[in-house]
């Protein structure tokens, strides 16, 4: 998983950088809302490739 998530701050930190700038502007249910569909797609995967 870390891997996965270093490689846009490898790739592009200027778009690493706003990406987070715009996750700042969400407001806390959305950010919650985000948060489980992340975890709905990991368990998916995890299923799909166990």
């Amino acid at each position: 998983m870390l891997v996965i998530e270093g490689l846009l701050p490898l790739v592009s930190p200027k778009g690493w950088r706003r990406v987070f700038e715009q996750i700042l502007t969400l407001g806390n249910g959305q950010i919650r809302f985000f948060g489980l569909c992340s975890i709905g797609m990991g368990l998916i995967l995890l299923v799909i490739l166990a």
